[in-house]
């Protein structure tokens, strides 16, 4: 008997195993589990299948590609010529203070 069950578990594994991803259906099931819509979570499931069938990327792949590249403002903002006169500026002012104070 044990055998019997064993086996059948098998084949249906096999049968079933590559029916789909395990991750595909988390988006979807959540949505269900959110929404409680079996239309929303069907409609959520069906598009992002046709968007990955049509482009041949996920939409997440997409939408990064999509994104403008990310900009190191720190990078720009330490090699630009006005944070240059800036900081020129206090550190003649400091020096200045400094001369007074020390006269």
């Amino acid at each position: 008997m044990m055998n019997k069950k064993f086996i059948f578990g098998l084949i249906i594994v096999s049968f079933l195993g590559a029916c789909a991803a395990p991750t595909a259906m988390l988006g979807p099931a959540y949505t269900l589990n959110s929404s409680g819509s079996v239309i929303q979570a069907g409609f959520s499931y069906g598009s992002n299948h046709l968007i990955t069938a049509y482009t041949g990327k996920t939409p997440i792949e997409n939408l990064k590609e999509i994104a403008p590249a990310k900009k190191n403002i720190q990078k720009q903002t330490l090699e630009s010529q006005d944070f240059y006169n800036l900081v020129k500026n206090k550190i003649e002012k400091t020096g200045g203070i400094i001369k007074l104070s020390s006269q």
